[in-house]
């Protein structure tokens, strides 16, 4: 049996009617390609395995994993990418869309979510399990304290929704914390409508500063040369749309 590591942020999935829902959360077709990040011992996998996908890719860098996925589930080994996906261009393996479904390491969940955003145009989904506080600021409205950075980029562009909490025993070894499934389906925006780097920026600035006035906040964006929209509000009370709206004053767009 493979060992999980805590360095890799390892917890494996053992409940075979959460790890179900999961896979069924997922919108598949025969066309649908999918990839999974970090199989570990194929909980998922082995569901996967039995839908008919036009391909379907495991990202995983425990050489031990990789072994058991081969040996004991049988997997090929060209569907297997010895890769961190924090590092992994979906276009090397396909240029047509990619879902994406996995039992996501806590440590590096916040940097996938990010790595999905900069690959957006070819990810249509993704289902995954995120520790509670991490799946719960994804989705999290304006005005939430929750809301940041993550849930307004991810929501320019996807349909975020927060299924439903998995308690810590579900998993092996069991986390300190209670975990949570959030399902993401990309939207129709392909422009927002001002860039998108810009874009970025301006919720970074805004949330960094997040107790001060966007007024305050964004002055090292030469907010005081402009006349702000929504100025004296706060960050985490602005809508995607309102972003767009300070994004394109504050460059002139």
């Amino acid at each position: 049996m493979v060992q999980p590591k805590k360095h890799l942020g390892q917890h494996f999935l053992i409940d075979e009617p959460i790890v179900q829902n999961i896979v069924s959360a997922l919108s598949v077709t025969p066309s649908t390609q999918v990839i999974e990040i970090g199989p570990g011992t194929g909980a998922l996998s082995k569901y996967l395995l039995k839908k008919d996908l036009k391909n379907l890719w495991l990202c995983e860098i425990d050489r031990e994993s990789v072994d058991y996925l081969v040996n004991e589930l049988g997997v090929p080994d060209y569907q297997i990418v010895q890769k961190s996906f924090l590092r992994l261009e979906l276009s090397s393996l396909s240029s047509e869309p990619i879902s994406i479904i996995g039992n996501f390491p806590y440590n590096i969940s916040s940097q996938i979510l990010f790595r999905v955003f900069d690959q957006r145009h070819q990810i249509p989904e993704l289902v995954g399990t995120f520790q509670k506080e991490v799946g719960l600021r994804v989705a999290a409205n304006p005005g939430s304290k929750t809301y940041g950075i993550l849930s307004v980029l991810l929501q320019a562009f996807y349909d975020v929704e927060y299924l439903n909490d998995i308690d810590r025993n579900a998993f092996y070894p069991p986390p300190n914390v209670v975990s949570g499934v959030v399902r993401m389906k990309r939207n129709s925006i392909v422009d927002l409508g001002c860039d998108t780097k810009h874009f970025v920026l301006t919720v970074k600035t805004a949330f960094n500063q997040r107790r001060k006035t966007l007024n305050n906040a964004l002055k090292q964006l030469n907010a005081e040369k402009r006349e702000l929209p929504h100025g004296s509000m706060r960050a985490e009370t602005l809508t995607v749309e309102q972003f767009v709206e300070m994004t394109k004053v504050l460059f002139q767009e």
